[in-house]
């Protein structure tokens, strides 16, 4: 039993982060303190009142290591890069997704407005970041509607000669050939990027003095296109939901719980427009209260990028901590709001209820996979719960590129960060056979050696030989105990009739097409089919986009170049002898025999 006692005796009372540890040496939960002793002692004080999960929690830890540091947004900041890099079972963990991405309007002399996700460059104007891509095009297009701006990359616009079908849809003035003059192209980039920043109001006047300039000199064509501006620009105000007058950009963060899952919806508002919202579900976060996911949120998504100026909460949190190094992270002052007033209720009222209804969907989709696991589990009559799946496929054209899946179905989710690919090379052009077993005998010598979990159950597409080939790499490897299954295409290819090829059965077992157990094998058999092809496509892209002769030491660019030049093409060059080779220029007969050898 661990005593925790003379831990406690010998810790500071400074701010700081704790770790403890499971008899494995692992850390299990990482938490931060304004002072540390107080805090670690808080937990063996009196363990009654504690919830069942910080009890279990307990009850596995055998040592408990801290950092002191400096202040507390200090403890903040390591807590968070150490729960990301150690992922501790009883910590909130959101998922690290990429970047978001942004509305650009380019610095170049004719603007351009374009999608982008990455790093800033500082020579243009930035807008957002948005929740999602789709948020983005839908900007682009109300945009491309109101300022007809430009949107092709800059080799498509230096090329043009005559105006794209966006002109002619009246979403572009063609500035690639001249129909608008570069004085008001720039001003409507102008318009454009007001908007963005929420000056609609200033934008409006903007375009009225111009109708009224070119109705003032009898241009009244000129005059009715702004004129149609103004409306376009009207309607997409119109379309933004959330308009808001307390803040030009603001996050509003709401979470609810039903059940075990938890959902927390971020609603961005940027230049006073409503940009959209996400939901997030963390991993860990049965027992907690809302109030510390949602500090959980704030820690994990906010220093990894910049927070705006105003986040709103729906649950009370300890702002007082947060907010110093928000605002040092993020270069501006920010200010945390909690129960909120007036406008801003209503914001959060919005995302409580998008946030409740996420959390709704993820608990029936949970309940449904729950059921299919336990009808397969009743179909193979398994004594021991199914809970870790791995599907494996082999893509290939005609032999070209072959590529093995593998992908892994886990904790009632397809778990995309352990897909793994495998490119096969060294065997006889379109066996599958071959391909099969290279790929699992990489797959599970690897974890045989320790490295990573085994499966509770494997996939393999296919009939009875690559389920044969499957079985004999098992025995091989000590793994005799995992069940296999084949999962053959029945007839026609049509989905729902597939035959489960099972170990020990003398025939093929088909479920009924409406079988929970069967919708569960082919969601995974889909994924490992779609994850193969794509791999597939992209290495066989690779190798036909690629020359034979650059991987042949010796051989530059002119080289190359000259050897193509000589025989007309690759095929010339492939049924050319060593003695041709030499006749090119610049080709010793060293290395037309090096070349003759590589080529064949």
């Amino acid at each position: 039993m661990f005593d925790p006692v003379p831990v406690i005796a010998g810790l500071s009372h400074l701010p700081g982060v704790y770790r403890m540890l499971n008899a494995a040496g692992e850390a299990i939960y990482i938490g931060k303190a304004r002072d540390l002793r107080k805090r670690v002692s808080s937990y063996f004080q009196k363990q009654s009142g504690l919830s069942p999960r910080i009890q279990l929690m307990l009850a596995q830890v055998q040592a408990i290591e801290t950092t002191a540091t400096r202040s507390e947004a200090e403890a903040l900041l390591l807590e968070n890069n150490l729960i990301k890099s150690l992922s501790p079972r009883y910590n909130i963990l959101f998922r690290d997704d990429k970047s978001y991405p942004y509305l650009v309007l380019t610095g170049d002399r004719i603007a351009r407005l374009a999608f982008h996700r990455g790093s800033l460059d500082p020579r243009h104007h930035y807008f957002g970041p948005f929740p999602n891509a789709g948020a983005v095009r839908l900007s682009i297009q109300l945009l491309q509607k109101v300022f007809r701006l430009r949107t092709c990359a800059d080799s498509v616009f230096e090329n043009r000669s005559r105006p794209c079908l966006l002109h002619q849809i009246r979403r572009c003035t063609a500035p690639c050939v001249d129909r608008i003059s570069a004085a008001d192209y720039a001003e409507d980039a102008r318009n454009a990027e007001l908007f963005l920043k929420g000056k609609d109001d200033e934008v409006a006047e903007r375009l009225i003095a111009r109708m009224n300039t070119a109705a003032g000199k009898l241009d009244y064509e000129q005059a009715a296109a702004y004129r149609d501006q103004i409306g376009a620009l009207r309607k997409v105000r119109e379309k933004q939901f959330v308009s808001s007058t307390a803040a030009r950009d603001a996050d509003v963060i709401a979470c609810a719980l039903e059940g075990e899952i938890a959902c927390v919806n971020l609603v961005m508002i940027r230049g006073g427009h409503h940009l959209g919202d996400r939901n997030f579900y963390p991993r860990n976060a049965a027992g907690h209260e809302p109030s510390q996911i949602v500090e959980a949120f704030i820690s994990q998504h906010y220093l990894n990028g910049s927070a705006p100026p105003v986040i709103v909460v729906s649950a009370a949190i300890a702002g007082e901590a947060f907010e110093p190094l928000l605002s040092d992270h993020a270069g501006h002052k920010v200010r945390i709001v909690a129960n909120p007033s007036g406008e801003r209720r209503v914001w959060v009222e919005m995302a409580a209820k998008n946030a409740a209804l996420g959390a709704q969907q993820q608990l029936g989709l949970h309940a449904t996979q729950e059921a299919r696991l336990q009808a397969l589990q009743q179909m193979l009559g398994a004594t021991e719960p199914i809970q870790r799946i791995e599907c494996f496929d082999v893509s290939h054209t005609m032999g070209e590129a072959t590529v093995a899946s593998c992908v892994v179905y886990d904790q009632a989710a397809m778990q995309k960060s352990e897909y793994r690919r495998f490119n096969i090379a060294g065997i006889e052009p379109g066996d599958d056979y071959a391909a099969m077993r290279e790929a699992l005998s990489r797959r599970y010598r690897r974890l045989v050696a320790g490295e990573g979990k085994l499966p509770d159950l494997v996939l393999v597409d296919g009939g009875k030989g690559q389920l044969g080939v499957a079985r004999e790499v098992f025995t091989e490897l000590g793994l005799s105990d995992v069940p296999l299954i084949g999962v053959a295409k029945g007839a026609e290819r049509k989905p729902g009739l597939e035959q489960l090829i099972v170990p020990g059965r003398a025939n093929p077992l088909q479920l009924a097409s409406e079988h929970p157990a069967l919708h569960l094998i082919q969601q995974i058999r889909d994924e490992a089919h779609r994850f193969a092809v794509q791999g597939h496509r992209a290495r066989r892209g690779k190798a036909r986009t690629t020359s034979s002769l650059e991987s042949i030491a010796g051989i530059g660019a002119r080289r190359r170049q000259r050897l193509l030049a000589y025989f007309g093409g690759i095929k010339g060059l492939l049924s050319a002898g060593v003695d041709e080779l030499a006749q090119v220029e610049g080709i010793s007969c060293a290395l037309a025999a090096r070349i003759y050898d590589e080529l064949h």
